[in-house]
């Protein structure tokens, strides 16, 4: 949903550029924000992925053990 945030204000801002006109300071710094969000998330997202495989990494562990500790 966020991405298609950013496609309307960078159309926004192309089609003001595209008439002649500067886009006015509000609209270029909503559409700062709007990226910034996207960026911010992005890194959430790959820091999540991390989690996610450390987590299953983990439980690979406790499975291993469990394993070597039923052997014995």
């Amino acid at each position: 949903m966020k991405k298609i945030a950013v496609v309307f204000a960078s159309a926004g801002l192309m089609a003001l550029a595209a008439c002649g006109e500067k886009p006015a300071n509000e609209t270029a710094n909503a559409s700062n924000a709007v990226v910034e969000n996207v960026v911010e998330n992005a890194a959430n997202a790959a820091d999540n992925a991390a989690n996610a495989a450390n987590a299953a990494d983990n439980a690979a562990n406790v499975a291993d053990n469990a394993a070597a500790n039923a052997a014995h």
